[in-house]
């Protein structure tokens, strides 16, 4: 049963609405109906307006699961133990925790309730100035130097936690008074109020790990008892529909990538990494001219250039090298008059601002991270250590560029360890050939690197329906899918059978009109009757300047009609019963899967087709979607060992390889892509399913999977017909707040304590004073 919410004007209320939770979202966000997302992403956006920290996707999480409630509130309703926190104490040794914890920091009295909001690296190794040592960059869990080996069994490395101590409300907060004694003692909080810890990990693994994977093992081991908990608005268990690990596992996974992406493609929000801050409060610490504002944030960006860029030019125009790394935190301590926007949550924000100050200008004033003014080259290498550590190369023209100067490369730390060789683009004079390598084997080579490829469609124009033609004494009828092509030349092709009879015009370019109806759809009045040209010097007729409507896709079925002896062609398109989401693209009328499948590929549109600019992810997708073998059920599938000469135009050096193999581990790991097994035919071609007999190979697929969007939802307003507003959604059981002076019935208790029985506890709980049991229930929208 698909879940509906209707879209309402204001956000959730913790206890008091529907949880903004569903189990659709616990399969991910292309599982999720669009009223539904839509519906927690103004919740979230809410959310990050009112606190003031920069909210990270775990911080989301906890507030759509335990019931952050707006205006102060917090979390001061949620059903914590608060005994059962973790104990945090400044400068001890203690397990490692993700950003999302929610931890008690001992202060020998009252101890202070917080949730952790942000973490960074503090290595030791980064004194005092932005500028750090090559090796602290990337540097693996657990090194102190740069000739040491990483500890593989329990790794230590020293974090500041920055922890937001208003998140339970006012009835757990200390007075400001106290808290500043506590931050001038330095003994529970250093003097910014943060806390610096030595994190401990069970093993390199565990210190690998990325956010996401970090966080759902945390409530897994630390807080699995509020994933079976009956007094959230609904627990994971429901939302699973099971309490086993592995069912909770991947219902908390689905949970935060669904959550990632309503931050993600929030209008209001703007994210580094998974740090959210509205657009409004960035723009207003750029506007202001004080510290840190944007004559500051300026100066950032561009002391990264200045900080490599050569002083003067040497004899005979030649430079050296030279490398710097620069740590954001540092830097910002480095401002005069800085220190007030440093300290409590506002450090986090100021990072956060900072770091998106300098992806802003690599974005919009280099080449991918090159400046050509300086040839200085500008890339994000560590986003953890000390805020985020940005490398500054001269010359970056001798550098490949094809990676994306926003991915962390932790090049510090690699060619600390592994020297650099001369840069794979740059030939090496041959006097230094013979000093250094007199005899250079043919596997020691130089790679170049390789551009991404752009070939033309193995099924060219036999991709999608057949050209279905229906014939009468007084009209012709058929059906094709738009191809990209129609719409990036603006043209459509007739049927042959058109052709011959309009020969009788004895012309082969004239005028005449096009009729479009497009129920339901975003149509402009100049775009349903059209002056466009007959062009009959085709092999079928072709009629040119056609002006598409905006939301005609590649694949789009379009039904056309020629009453004979006449210069006017009609084109209508068929809506589907309900939209489908496809890919975050809303698509409410009859298409091609075929069609849309390889030509709504990254990198394909109205505007343009090419693999140019895409990154290592995207290019993979373009590459299955582009190259991969359809299948009668609308998959592609591709043999994995073709994927790199199926991206790039020639064998690829190692490190693209090596890139690309990350790229299809991270898109399996987020489902945009899924692992299938076939097998190799004598002719070398690849099979699916596989053939007895025959050698098994690794396939990778992509399937659109549509997921189903009813017209209420969607916001389609009076274009639903009558029967949408009857279309039903199950409602699972929640609590809600009672009215000051009402009590909760009898069944309502009784109803609340088989919940409860439901999630794990065999003897039932009591409904919490002032709440009553709304129970599981369908309802109509």
């Amino acid at each position: 049963m698909t879940t509906v919410i209707t879209i309402g004007a204001d956000p959730w209320q913790p206890y008091v609405g529907e949880p903004v939770l569903t189990p659709a979202m616990a399969k991910g966000h292309r599982s999720t109906p669009v009223g539904e997302l839509e519906r927690l992403r103004r919740y979230l956006e809410a959310v990050v307006a009112d606190r003031a920290c920069p909210v990270h996707t775990a911080v989301a999480f906890n507030a759509a699961y335990f019931g952050y409630e707006l205006g102060s509130e917090g979390y001061g309703n949620g059903p914590f133990d608060l005994d059962a926190f973790p104990s945090l104490t400044l400068g001890d040794e203690v397990p490692a925790l993700p950003v999302g914890a929610l931890v008690r920091i001992e202060t020998g009295s009252d101890p202070l309730y917080a949730e952790i909001v942000y973490r960074e690296g503090r290595h030791p190794g980064v004194m005092e100035g932005a500028d750090v040592p090559a090796w602290v960059s990337g540097a693996p869990a657990g090194v102190r130097g740069p000739q040491e080996c990483p500890d593989a069994q329990r790794p230590v490395r020293q974090e500041l936690l920055v922890p937001d101590l208003t998140a339970f409300g006012p009835a757990l907060q200390l007075g400001e008074a106290k808290l500043r004694r506590f931050r001038a003692r330095k003994k529970w909080l250093n003097k910014d109020g943060h806390l610096v810890v030595d994190a401990r990990y069970d093993s390199a693994q565990q210190a690998g790990l990325d956010d996401s994977a970090a966080f759902v093992h945390h409530l897994l081991t630390h807080q699995r008892e509020a994933l079976l908990s009956p007094l959230v608005p609904v627990s994971v268990a429901h939302l699973a529909g099971s309490s086993a690990h592995e069912r909770l596992e991947e219902a908390l996974s689905g949970l935060w990538d669904t959550i990632a992406h309503a931050l993600r493609t929030s209008d209001s929000l703007r994210s580094w990494g998974h740090y959210a801050l509205t657009r409004i409060r960035i723009g207003a610490g750029l506007r202001h001219d004080g510290p840190l504002g944007g004559a500051d944030v300026r100066a950032l960006a561009g002391s990264l250039e200045r900080s490599a860029a050569p002083a003067t030019r040497r004899r005979h125009g030649l430079t050296g090298s030279r490398t710097v790394y620069m740590a954001i935190g540092p830097w910002l301590r480095g401002v005069d008059g800085a220190e007030p926007l440093l300290s409590g949550v506002e450090y986090a924000t100021s990072v956060c601002r900072a770091n998106l100050a300098v992806a802003d200008f690599v974005r919009g004033d280099t080449d991918n991270g090159l400046r050509a003014e300086t040839d200085v080259r500008i890339t994000l290498d560590d986003d953890f250590e000390s805020g985020g550590i940005w490398r500054s190369h001269h010359p970056g023209s001798e550098e490949a560029g094809e990676r994306d100067p926003l991915h962390p490369a932790g090049r510090g730390w690699h060619d600390t360890q592994q020297p650099a060789t001369p840069p794979p683009n740059v030939a090496v004079p041959p006097q230094r050939v013979q000093q250094e390598k007199p005899e250079v084997e043919p596997e020691e080579e130089l790679y170049t690197d390789a551009q991404p490829a752009d070939a033309p469609l193995a099924d060219g124009e036999r991709i999608g329906q057949p050209n279905y033609a229906r014939i009468n004494d007084s009209e012709v009828c058929w059906q094709l899918p738009l191809r990209l092509a129609h719409l990036m030349e603006d043209r459509l092709p007739l049927n042959r059978l058109v052709r011959g009879g309009l020969a009788y015009l004895g012309m082969d370019r004239l005028p005449v009109r096009l009729e479009i109806s497009h129920p339901g759809g975003d149509l402009d009045a100049s775009e349903e009757v059209q002056e466009v040209v007959l062009d009959l010097t085709e092999e079928t007729g072709m009629l040119r300047n056609v002006q598409w409507p905006i939301d005609f896709f590649p694949g789009l079925c379009l039904y056309l009609q020629w009453p004979r002896g006449g210069t006017v062609f009609r084109l209508h398109t068929l809506e589907l019963e309900d939209p489908v989401d496809i890919d975050g693209q809303l698509v409410a009328h009859r298409y091609d899967t075929a069609v849309l499948i390889r030509e709504g590929a990254p990198g394909s549109g109205r505007d343009g087709d090419s693999s140019r600019s895409l990154d290592t992810r995207h290019l993979v997708l373009r590459a299955v979607r582009r190259l991969g073998r359809l299948t009668l059920d609308g998959h592609a599938l591709l043999d994995r060992s073709a994927l790199p000469r199926g991206v790039y135009d020639t064998t690829p050096a190692p490190h693209q390889v090596t890139a690309l193999e990350q790229a299809v581990d991270d898109l399996l790991a987020d489902r945009n892509l899924y692992p299938a097994t076939g097998s190799r035919g004598t002719d070398g071609e690849p099979h699916h399913p596989a053939r007895e007999g025959e050698p098994l190979i690794a396939l990778i697929g992509y399937a659109p999977n549509p997921v189903v969007v009813p017209r209420a939802a969607a916001g389609w307003g009076a274009a639903a017909s009558s029967q949408d507003s009857h279309v039903e959604h199950f409602v699972h059981g929640f609590l809600r707040k009672l009215p000051s002076g009402s009590e909760p019935t009898d069944a309502q208790r009784a109803a609340y304590r088989e919940h409860c029985r439901h999630v794990g506890k065999a003897d039932g709980w009591e409904l919490p004073s002032g709440y009553t049991f709304v129970t599981a229930h369908f309802r109509r929208r």
